[in-house]
């Protein structure tokens, strides 16, 4: 089975957004900052929600701040 995995481009559109920090970011969306590293290292997927409460933080669409990988389901016809 492949496994699947959520990457993120959350370090660069900090960077991008005048080197917003960290805790900053978590602020906006709500959260501690020690959740904030644990999304940008990918060592915890965020809910949906919070998915895009981090994408309204940069004010960018859902698919320019994470994006799917891994294996496709085969789908019946």
């Amino acid at each position: 089975m492949a496994k699947h995995h959520i990457e993120n481009n959350i370090r660069r559109l900090r960077f991008d957004a005048d080197e917003m920090t960290q805790a900053a970011l978590a602020e906006k969306a709500g959260v501690t900052r020690q959740t904030i590293v644990a999304i940008e290292k990918a060592k915890y997927a965020p809910s949906l929600e919070l998915a895009f409460q981090i994408a309204n933080a940069f004010g960018k669409p859902l698919e320019e701040v994470f994006t799917f990988t891994g294996g496709k389901k085969d789908m019946p016809d």
